[in-house]
C-alpha cells in the first residue's frame, strides 16, 4: 500500500512539474479593450457536424481574457462543446478589477461574486460572458484545451443554433447585453489563437 501511495505521489509531482500552473498572471492593465464583433453571417447555409445540424446565426470575432475554464464530458452538449470559457474584455480584462471578483463555473453556468464592486454591476455583466466552444476541428480543439486561465486569446467563428435528435437544440445568444438563462454564446470556432 505504501508503495502504491508513493507511486501515486511521484506521478502527481511529475504532472505538476510538466503541466505547469493552471493560471497565467499578466498583471494589472486592460488587455482586451474592445467588445466582441458580431456581424451579419456570410455562411448562411446550415451544415452537418458530428451528426448535428448547425445553423450559423452571425459571424463572430473576439479578443478576450480567459477568466475561467471548465471541461465537460457527459451529454450531447459535451460531445459538441467539450470546453466552456468565461471571457472578459474592457474592464473585465483588467486584473486590477478582477482581483476583487470571484468567478466560478458549474453546469454550463458562470457565476461571479464580489464584496465591493470595483466597477458597476452592469459593466461586469456586459463585459464578460460564458461561451460554449464548439471546435471546428482537432487543431482548434487542442488549442482551446491548452489555453489557460489568465491568457488573452483571439477567436473567430459563428454564433450558431444546433439541432439534434428528439427535438434537442441549443442556441446562442445574439447579444452581449443580456444576463442569466439563455445569455451564453454558442460558438462554432474556426480559428483560435493564444495571444499572451
Amino acid at each position: 500500500m505504501k508503495r502504491l501511495l508513493f507511486v501515486a505521489f511521484m506521478l502527481f509531482v511529475l504532472w505538476k512539474l510538466t503541466a505547469g500552473s493552471d493560471e497565467v498572471i499578466l498583471g494589472p492593465g486592460i488587455r482586451a479593450e474592445h467588445a466582441p464583433l458580431q456581424t451579419e453571417v456570410k455562411q448562411q447555409k446550415p451544415f452537418l457536424f458530428k451528426d448535428f445540424h448547425v445553423k450559423p446565426l452571425a459571424d463572430f470575432q473576439l479578443k478576450g481574457k480567459i477568466l475561467s475554464k471548465e471541461h465537460y464530458f457527459l451529454g450531447n452538449d459535451s460531445e459538441l462543446s467539450p470546453v466552456d470559457l468565461v471571457l472578459g474584455w474592457g474592464q473585465m480584462s483588467d486584473e486590477a478589477v478582477l482581483q476583487s471578483i470571484d468567478i466560478s463555473q458549474s453546469g454550463r453556468w458562470y457565476y461571479w461574486t464580489t464584496r465591493d464592486f470595483p466597477i458597476p454591476r452592469r459593466a461586469i455583466e456586459t463585459q464578460s460572458a460564458n461561451m460554449h466552444m464548439i471546435p471546428a476541428n482537432d487543431m482548434v480543439e487542442d488549442k482551446i484545451k491548452r489555453a489557460k486561465q489568465g491568457q488573452i486569446i483571439e477567436l473567430e467563428g459563428y454564433l450558431v443554433r444546433v439541432e439534434g435528435n428528439d427535438n434537442w437544440y441549443w442556441q446562442s445568444s445574439l447579444s452581449r447585453d443580456d444576463a442569466g438563462s439563455g445569455a451564453c454564446e454558442l460558438i462554432f470556432v474556426t480559428q483560435f489563437q493564444i495571444i499572451e
